[in-house]
């Protein structure tokens, strides 16, 4: 009885550590493309449409808007399921919550870059 109480509770742990771990990763690696992103937008509200789609174009550019998407998908998927993993105390619920935000967060990720090679 012990030793399964022990696995499960080691596994748990590891669960959770791993999310940890990943939010930090992800926190860090959108400060600096957040900073493109904010170019991008800036650059929406002000500059032709032509100079806009120019910008995005560009293979630099493209991937980091396009890793700024995935990373921040992933972090806010990450951040939502601790949060149900905290306050929901229903674990059935718990499970369908979590699968539910991670297809939608699934769904605005494939969305927004389908939309971003459709316009390259």
């Amino acid at each position: 009885m012990m030793n399964k109480l022990a696995i499960f509770a080691k596994g748990a742990a590891t669960s959770a550590t791993r999310h940890w771990l990943m939010q930090r990763v992800t926190a860090i690696i959108l400060i600096p493309l957040t900073f493109r992103l904010i170019v991008f937008l800036n650059l929406c509200m002000t500059a032709p449409y032509q100079e806009t789609v120019a910008w995005l174009k560009s293979p630099l550019n493209t991937i980091c808007i396009e890793v700024w998407l995935l990373a921040v998908c992933y972090h806010s998927a990450i951040g939502l399921q601790v949060v149900i993993e905290d306050y929901v105390a229903n674990q059935e619920r718990q499970v369908k919550l979590i699968k539910a935000i991670n297809l939608s967060f699934l769904f605005l990720a494939v969305a927004a870059l389908f939309f971003i090679f459709r316009i390259m």
